[in-house]
């Protein structure tokens, strides 16, 4: 898979919680002026906001490209394409047709977001961590836990040892108990819960191989996981960044199973074909 382009307002979403007052005025009038933003200089929008080109500059760089014509261009490729309010926001006087229509596209979006800022190399190395750890522990906190489940549940398929509880004192004894033989997975939208960023120091003290499947945006998570896999969503006034971005995490999760059946070959097809001669009873 080829190197995917970078979404200029997906990116600017991704990292508003962690903007500044006036990294937040820059965020705000390109999210409002998308249109009139391909057609400003940095020294124009600079005038326009009463700020320095370069923390237009700098803002820029924080999001990901290296200046601002970088972003530019990005932004105009969304701009001119169907991708622009694709995400629309669902109002009260809203038909059941229509609500529906805007919560498949809204889910679409999520996942094509996603799949543009998808790294290549970095699914690798989680790929090769799962393969060649003793266990798999996956860690979730709230809704991320009935993540951490669907994981498991997959995985297991594979043949690799994997294990998932949600209880957070459990996930703190399971933690404690892992070696750096081991790989541990944190589940997390906001990438800062309390009770998952615990686990993650109890776990990183066991020098266990550490992945992250969380939003993309710098946070005390994904700066801290040796390997992070990053989701893009968008919260709107009747859906929350949480909804949408579980379908996102678990689509890399699909990614993750596939890519590992494949590595592991023929290990791989016998422990599948073991798990459906096992189920098998259960249908009629």
């Amino acid at each position: 898979m080829g190197k995917k382009q970078q979404l200029c307002l997906a990116s600017v979403r991704s990292h508003y919680p962690k903007f500044s007052v006036t990294e937040r005025k820059i965020a705000d009038y390109i999210l409002d002026n998308p249109k009139k933003i391909i057609h400003f200089s940095i020294n124009q929008l600079a005038e326009v906001l009463n700020v320095a080109d370069s923390t237009v500059f700098r803002f820029c760089t924080r999001i990901g490209f290296k200046g601002y014509q970088a972003m530019k261009i990005a932004l105009a490729s969304e701009v001119v394409t169907p991708l622009t309010d694709i995400h629309e926001k669902v109002n009260e006087g809203d038909t059941l047709g229509t609500i529906s229509s805007k919560v498949f596209r809204s889910n679409i979006k999520t996942i094509e977001d996603t799949l543009a800022v998808f790294n290549d190399e970095q699914m690798m190395l989680a790929v090769d961590a799962f393969v060649s750890a003793n266990s798999i522990e996956f860690f979730g906190s709230g809704g991320s836990s009935i993540i951490a489940l669907d994981a498991y549940h997959k995985l297991i398929r594979t043949g690799l040892k994997v294990n998932t509880v949600t209880d957070n004192h459990f996930q703190l004894l399971k933690a404690s108990q892992m070696t750096e033989k081991d790989c541990a997975v944190f589940i997390s939208h906001s990438g800062s819960t309390k009770d998952i960023l615990h686990v993650l120091n109890v776990v990183k003290s066991t020098g266990a191989k550490t992945v992250a499947i969380t939003n993309y945006a710098k946070s005390p998570l994904s700066s801290a996981v040796d390997i992070p896999l990053y989701t893009v969503s968008e919260e709107t006034d009747y859906r929350s960044e949480a909804l949408s971005s579980r379908l996102a995490q678990l689509t890399l999760i699909d990614v993750l199973y596939v890519n590992i059946l494949i590595n592991k070959g023929i290990e791989g097809q016998n422990a599948l074909k073991k798990i459906r001669e096992a189920i098998s009873v259960k249908r009629i």
